[in-house]
């Protein structure tokens, strides 16, 4: 296990920084053990704070228009650049056509080049000669282990005796990754000691310990890597709560996700994200998405478990809009809720703490 943080970063989020798209950018201002986040690059909110622009809270990460400016500010700081992390997550994963000649800048700069998207950047020849020429790696996030990495699923994720909580949402990019490291953090500020199981590139971006990249591996292997995971995690850890952040959702047509990690992972409890302003699949505009009590409903068919709360993503709704909904969904579900953004994560710790074994 390399010691974190690794270095210094610079965050390219151009033109998603506040969007759906910018989610992996969103993940690592909000936290990352794995670097130190130096500054976000997307010039429609050059000038301001990230943190001040994605939730209304100063977090001394300033945006630039550009990797110069980037640069230059951070040398000038003795800050000392070190790395360039792709903070874009848009739909398919693909490289935009127009990052790849700041990616190039960023080799030249002698930054170490993180990327989590399926364009493997370290297989394109120019790119790859760039890095070699620098001395700087290029480090693709999504890329498969080889097989005889891979782990099959053997069973033995009956030993573990941890509670088992699964992070689940009723679409993709609704904050699945956000919540499940609140409650982590949470759950270790109540004394507790928990552990996040990363499924996606931008958990591993942000220093999880036990992480797989699931929308990126041999599907005859999820099953088992899930296992392996959470196993590994309860076994070199003991911890008192293991976290499993959810990918995609059960019903969502593009991506659809969640099965697995109730089958494999094998949760004692489930909490699910919802963004009731929503009305879309997202990146999808013909696909309604499914109302909340069918998504609870296919949660609790699957896996044979209770969802116990539902977490709210407020995207296009006020504080009071958010408290309404969630004095709603208790009278019609039975279900507390939360936005733990903008309530914290406290009273939901409270209700898991309720079904702990």
């Amino acid at each position: 296990m390399n010691t974190l943080p690794e270095g210094n970063a610079i965050v390219y989020c151009e033109n998603a920084f506040n969007t759906p798209n910018g989610k992996t950018a969103h993940g690592l201002v909000r936290f990352t053990e794995r670097y130190q986040v130096l500054s976000v690059i997307d010039s429609k909110y050059a000038g301001q704070d990230a943190g001040k622009v994605l939730d209304n809270k100063e977090n001394g990460i300033p945006i630039y228009s550009n990797l110069k400016e980037a640069f230059e500010a951070a040398v000038n700081a003795k800050k000392n650049p070190t790395h360039f992390v792709i903070g874009l997550a848009p739909d398919g994963g693909r490289l935009p056509e127009s990052t790849k000649d700041v990616v190039k800048s960023a080799l030249k700069k002698k930054l170490n080049v993180d990327s989590g998207l399926h364009d493997f950047l370290s297989e394109d020849k120019e790119l790859k000669s760039l890095a070699a020429h620098n001395e700087v790696t290029i480090r693709d996030i999504r890329k498969t282990p080889s097989r005889n990495e891979l782990h099959f699923f053997s069973g033995k994720i009956e030993e573990v005796n941890s509670m088992v909580i699964a992070v689940l949402g009723t679409d993709s990019a609704i904050g699945k990754r956000t919540t499940a490291w609140m409650i982590v953090h949470a759950l270790r500020n109540a004394g507790y000691k928990a552990e996040l199981i990363g499924t996606g590139q931008t958990a591993w971006m942000q220093g999880a310990k036990y992480s797989i990249i699931l929308d990126s591996l041999i599907n005859d292997f999820v099953s088992g890597e899930i296992e392996h995971a959470v196993h590994s995690a309860w076994k070199n850890e003991k911890p008192n709560f293991i976290v499993l952040e959810g990918q995609g959702s059960l019903l969502n047509p593009a991506y659809p996700g969640g099965f697995e990690l109730l089958a494999a992972g094998r949760p004692d409890v489930v909490i699910l994200q919802h963004a009731p302003a929503r009305k879309e699949y997202d990146g999808f505009p013909d696909y309604t998405i499914h109302p909340l009590s069918k998504q609870i409903k296919a949660v609790e068919v699957i896996s044979g478990k209770r969802v116990i709360a539902v977490t709210i993503n407020h995207e296009n709704m006020t504080l009071k809009e958010v408290n309404k909904v969630c004095e709603e969904y208790l009278k019609l579900y039975e279900l507390p809720a939360f936005d733990v953004l903008w309530h914290g994560a406290d009273k939901l710790v409270k209700t898991i703490l309720k079904f702990k074994k």
